[in-house]
């Protein structure tokens, strides 16, 4: 009868439809586990949390830039409720190049999102294409961010060119006075600037950058009235800033003999707040007068500094040690001493030494005695020749009258008092001269330091609002942003999709230099003193502050309102779904089968239990009509289930005892598990008897349908189960052999369906940290043979290996990205780092035109992949060979412990 009922089920196109859309959700599943969460409840924005930008493609250079820029609420504001002029003829001409205004609609587009969207991140991709169109560059190599940053600025100024005060030149631009003497004749000339640049190398805090930037070349004739001198110089005082500071560092130089631009990861410490007074024109006269004491106390710390050095590293040599040391070392060996013992003894005690059988061997004191030492006249005679004994290592050894350790042999006591009173008062002159000196130049660095520390010369506060780092080499990396949420006070990491806490410690460790291949390359610092930078807005009748679509003019409000109804229904969906799943697997244990005997015609079906089937199904036919045959199916059910659950409950006589004409409630009474009710109650919905009334026949069917799907996704879960422990055996046994090409398939596989298996249950799937740490191994060996290949330079050797690189390796870095789990993100940043370190290294220049081609694409952050390998073809296994298999390779991974598990 089941196989009948599964048969009609079948010729039902309801049941095709399914069965195609359950394949095609699995299908779907495992192409967009490469890409973003399937899930959109992963991708949902936390409360008052930011909103990140997708990386698409390359991108990082652009979320860093827009991220530092959004936060600044009075740009934020700018740009959401800029407007264009009203007649396209009264634009400025270079805007009539069709690019400023669609630019400034999606800037303005993608502002909106990031203020109100109920997203985690939002996509920019509108606003970088028209972007790129201005760059020569190709897409696939990551852009100038100083161009790009560079013609950010000019497009925004452009934008705002029809009002009265240009809105971002009052933002961003700032004066400075050029004063300086060419060729003996004194000039001042005034200069606008937007990005402040600084040279970074040679110098090792923003403050030393700054003064270079502010003078260039011979400064002594500016402050001289001889008109005639030939030297020449000058100085940049500063005549306004801009409300937002920007200073560009410059980490790139150019290597003329390698003929390619390096990156300098020279540490560079920059301040929270920054005190401008000393760099503006209206201090110039104190700033040169302490600029000149400076220069005067380097130049004494370079005296003191060169005094201390020699008492620090003390001689003549090569090898120089602090004096103090050397007269305490003088002072120990005087007063060391002597203790003699024989090596030979301690070797060898039971044969005489190599002289003759039987004679001592002479002691130090009388080996210092010379001829009158040997045997006198009339002495007894020897009774044998001198003959040698060679001993190899005994003879080796130093003589026996040496001292084990260094002392002198001849002093008195009364040298050694005048030696050690000597060496003990050279010490304390030595350590009281090199502590005052020490003192000296602490006090003199710190009047340094304390120079402009007067409250005079503390008027200009520039708080840092951003920075802007750069992680890889000049030809390739990775951008993030730090900015600082004055609200919340505390930094807070934008990393594309990614934003999340963080603090000054992490900031400065990854920002200032020296650390990784990561160092700040733009600082963002506003005007302290102007708070409406930064200030939230508040609405002008209520007093409340605008959080949220309130900030928004009412055409971006109602754009993020239609994409947040967009959202919401695609979450909707994802709901309805899951649900809809939940509940087919709440009955996935049923079974079609029958328990009671077919009943052989239409009118033995009329029993009680029938009856009750029947009543529920007619109560159930308006569900049918109107949500479909799979809410019709548990509405049927619960109305029998309460049925007869009120007979259970009720006190019956004797004749009519409710047991005997519904098992159920004699399930019920006897609290049977509650699967043995629900299975009865499927069976009894499953009675074939119902299709010979065309009134139920297609209630029926329906039913039986469901319950087929329910039973086809445990049964495909459970082939999915074994599909991936296949995958993980193999990948596991290749992985052993050291076939570490062959096995990474396997082992990405068994990694990504392990995880749709989890999703479901902690037992549907494998341990997913045992199945994450051979996936994350075999990517690293693969690294290192393949950077291996790279190294020997010989060409067939490096082309398979940047093969491996690019065919396996890179496609499989966004899988380890993409989860950010601790392991997995250290793994990827020892792949980059073994790659980076060649760039500073002397190489062919073919084998340094296919790094610098190969480093984009390993050093793209993205966790999107575009293109994948498929899936390998598994072999067929018997359960009883799959099971030994696997229990063998399972137990030889307990011998070999896996690293953090």
């Amino acid at each position: 009868d089941l196989q009948r009922a599964i048969a009609l089920s079948l010729e039902e196109s309801i049941l095709e439809a399914s069965i195609a859309e359950n394949k095609a959700s699995l299908k779907r599943t495992h192409t967009e586990v490469w890409s973003d969460s399937p899930n959109p409840h992963d991708r949902k924005r936390m409360e008052n949390c930011p909103v990140g930008l997708k990386n698409v493609g390359n991108t990082c250079w652009f979320s860093a830039v827009i991220q530092s820029l959004f936060n600044l609420l009075e740009f934020q504001r700018l740009v959401l409720h800029y407007s264009p002029p009203a007649r396209v003829q009264d634009l400025p001409r270079n805007q009539k190049e069709h690019r400023n205004l669609p630019f400034m609609q999606e800037l303005r587009n993608l502002f909106s999102l990031m203020v109100g969207s109920k997203r985690k991140y939002v996509d920019p991709s509108r606003a970088v294409e028209i972007l790129k169109d201005a760059f020569k560059s190709s897409e696939s190599q990551q852009q100038d961010v100083s161009e790009f940053t560079h013609k950010l600025l000019d497009w925004l100024e452009d934008a705002f060119q029809m009002k009265p005060k240009n809105p971002m030149v009052e933002l961003f631009y700032g004066r400075f006075l050029a004063v300086g003497v060419l060729e003996g004749k004194k000039f001042e000339n005034t200069e606008m600037f937007g990005q402040y640049p600084l040279q970074v190398n040679g110098f090792k805090d923003l403050h030393e950058c700054l003064e270079a930037a502010m003078i260039e070349g011979e400064i002594e004739s500016l402050h001289s009235s001889a008109e005639n001198s030939a030297k020449s110089g000058q100085e940049h005082w500063f005549t306004e800033l801009p409300p937002v500071l920007t200073f560009e560092l410059s980490r790139f130089e150019f290597n003329q003999a390698l003929g390619r631009p390096e990156k300098i990861h020279n540490k560079l410490e920059f301040p929270s707040m920054l005190y401008m007074d000393r760099y503006m024109d209206r201090n110039r006269e104190i700033t040169r007068i302490k600029r000149e004491e400076i220069r005067r106390l380097k130049e004494h710390l370079t005296l003191l500094q060169q005094r201390l050095e020699r008492y620090l590293s003390y001689g003549s040599g090569p090898k120089r040690f602090p004096l103090a040391d050397v007269l305490q070392y003088a002072m120990e060996f005087a007063s060391s001493k002597p203790v003699c013992t024989s090596p030979v003894e301690d070797i060898d005690t039971s044969a005489p030494p190599g002289g003759t059988m039987g004679q001592p061997l002479p002691t130090s004191s009388t080996a210092e005695q010379g001829p009158s030492s040997l045997p006198p006249e009339g002495s007894a005679p020897m009774t044998q020749q001198r003959v040698p004994i060679h001993k190899p290592f005994t003879q080796s050894r130093l003589p026996p009258d040496l001292p084990m350790h260094p002392a002198p042999r001849h002093i008195t006591d009364e040298e050694l008092r005048v030696l050690e009173g000597c060496l003990h008062r050279w010490r304390s002159e030595v350590e009281n001269d090199t502590r005052d000196l020490q003192g000296s130049i602490s006090r003199i660095h710190r009047t340094i330091e304390l120079m402009y520390s007067d409250k005079s010369m503390m008027q200009v506060p520039y708080r840092l609002h951003a920075v802007l780092v750069h992680e890889g080499q000049a030809n390739a990396g990775h951008y993030w942003a730090y900015i600082y949420d004055p609200h919340q006070h505390r930094w807070m990491k934008y990393n594309d999709i990614s934003v999340t806490k963080s603090s000054w410690e992490e900031l400065v460790r990854d920002s200032f230099g020296g650390y990784r291949n990561a160092s700040a390359y733009c600082l963002m610092y506003i005007n302290d003193k102007k708070p409406f930078l930064i200030e939230e807005e508040f609405d002008k009748e209520t007093g409340q502050m605008l959080s949220g679509l309130d900030k928004l003019p009412p055409d971006l409000k109602a754009y993020v309102t239609e994409d947040n109804g967009l959202f919401d229904k695609e979450v909707e969906e994802w709901d309805t779904l899951q649900a809809r799943k939940a509940q087919q697997e709440k009955l996935a244990l049923a079974a079609a089968a029958e328990t009671s005997a077919a009943m052989k015609s239409p009118q033995a079906m009329m029993t009680p239990n029938m009856q009750g089937i029947i009543m529920s199904i007619g109560k159930a036919r308006t569900v049918f009509e109107k949500l479909g045959p799979e809410a019709a199916f548990f509405k049927a059910i619960k109305v029998e289930y309460t049925r007869l659950l009120r007979f259970a409950q009720e006190d019956t006589a004797l004749e009519n005892d409710y047991r005997l004409q519904h098992v159920i409630v004699y399930f019920i009474q006897n609290q049977a598990p509650k699967k043995i009710l629900e299975r009865t109650l499927l069976m009894q919905f499953a009675d074939r008897n119902l299709g010979f009334d065309e009134r139920y026949a297609t209630p029926q069917r329906c039913f039986l349908q469901l319950l087929f799907v329910m039973m086809s996704m445990w049964h495909q879960d459970y082939r999915n189960f074994r599909e991936t422990t296949i995958f993980l055996m193999i990948g596991l046994e290749l992985f052993q052999k050291k076939s570490f090409v062959e096995a990474l398939m396997y082992l990405i596989y068994s990694y990504q369906y392990n995880r749709e298996l989890l999703v479901k249950g902690l037992y549907r799937g494998h341990d997913e940290e045992l199945i994450g740490h051979y996936r994350r191994e075999c990517l690293l060996k693969l690294n290192d043979n393949a950077a291996g290949m790279f190294e020997s330079g010989e060409e067939p050797e490096v082309s398979k290996g940047l093969s491996i690189m690019n065919e396996l390796v890179v496609p499989c870095i966004p899988l380890l990205l993409v989860h950010d789990t601790e392991k997995d993100l250290l793994a990827v940043e020892d792949m980059r780092n073994r790659w980076c370190s060649y760039l500073g290294q002397e190489m062919e220049p073919n084998l340094q035109e296919k790094l610098t081609d190969f480093l984009p694409k390993l050093l793209d952050c993205s966790t999107e992949i575009k293109s994948f390998h498929d899936p390998p073809k598994l072999p067929t296994y018997s359960t009883l060979e799959l099971v030994e298999r696997y229990s063998r390779v399972m137990a030889s991974l307990s011998r070999v412990p896996a690293d953090g598990r």
